[in-house]
C-alpha cells in the first residue's frame, strides 16, 4: 500500500517515491493560456530534459513521470547504495556538474597535495555531497529552482514559480509501485492530452529507464 508523506522519506520503508510539484501561478507551467492565448507548451521540454539530465548525474533513477499544464508527476527510485560503492572522485566530479564545488575539491581534482587538516574536511565535504546526490529533497530541489528561473526570465517576473515544497508519496511494495506507474503514464489521457499512453509528449510511457518492478 502506499503512504503519503509530504517530506519525510525513509528509505528503510521504501527506496520508491511519487513525487508531484504544482505550479503556483494562474499562467500554465506547459500549454496554452486560454486567457492571453500564449502557449507555454515548449517548457515541457524544459522539465523532461532536465529531469533526464539530473537522473544521469544523481544516485536515483527515473521510473515513470508526466509533464502535465500545470503541474508534474515523477517516480523516483533512490540507489543509495550506488552512492556509496562510487569513489571520492566520481563523487566530486558528479556533484561538479550541478554546483561549483569548493576550493578543496576543485585541488583534488587538479591532484594538488594536501594536508592532513585540508583533506579532513575534504572527507566532510565529499561525505555531503554523497548524501545528497541520494537524497530527493535535492533532486527535486535542482529541477524545480532550473525551472523556476528559466520562467521567471522567460514571464520577466520574480517571485514563486511552485506551489510550496513538492508534495512526495512513499510506495511500499510492489502493488503500490505499479499501479502509480501506470497512474502516472495515463496522466494525459484523462486530462484529454492525449488519446493513447503511446501518443502521449513528455512523458515515460516510450523512455526506458533502470526501474525494476
Amino acid at each position: 500500500m502506499a503512504t503519503a508523506r509530504k517530506r519525510q522519506v525513509s528509505l528503510t520503508d521504501t527506496k520508491y517515491y511519487h513525487c508531484i510539484s504544482r505550479c503556483v501561478r494562474r499562467a500554465y507551467l506547459c500549454g496554452e493560456d486560454k486567457v492571453t492565448g500564449q502557449s507555454y507548451e515548449h517548457r515541457r521540454g524544459w522539465v523532461e530534459d532536465k529531469l533526464l539530465e539530473l537522473a544521469k548525474v544523481f544516485c536515483i533513477d527515473v521510473c515513470a513521470y508526466a509533464v502535465m499544464s500545470n503541474h508534474t508527476h515523477i517516480v523516483l527510485y533512490v540507489d543509495d547504495i550506488k552512492a556509496k560503492r562510487l569513489s571520492d572522485k566520481s563523487i566530486i566530479i558528479r556533484w561538479h556538474k550541478l554546483f561549483k564545488g569548493t576550493i578543496l575539491s576543485h585541488k583534488y581534482l587538479q591532484g594538488e597535495r594536501l594536508d592532513s587538516a585540508q583533506q579532513y574536511f575534504l572527507n566532510k565535504d565529499i561525505e555531503q555531497f554523497r548524501e545528497r546526490l541520494a537524497s530527493i529533497s535535492w533532486f527535486m530541489r535542482v529541477l524545480n529552482e532550473s525551472i523556476a528561473r528559466k520562467a521567471n526570465k522567460e514571464d520577466n517576473c520574480t517571485g514563486r514559480f511552485w506551489e510550496g515544497r513538492f508534495k512526495s508519496q512513499a510506495l511500499l511494495d510492489e502493488a503500490a509501485l505499479a499501479a502509480c506507474m501506470a497512474y502516472v503514464d495515463l496522466n494525459p489521457i484523462r486530462a484529454k492530452m492525449a488519446d493513447t499512453p503511446e501518443t502521449s509528449d513528455y512523458t515515460s510511457v516510450l523512455i526506458s529507464n533502470g526501474c525494476q518492478l
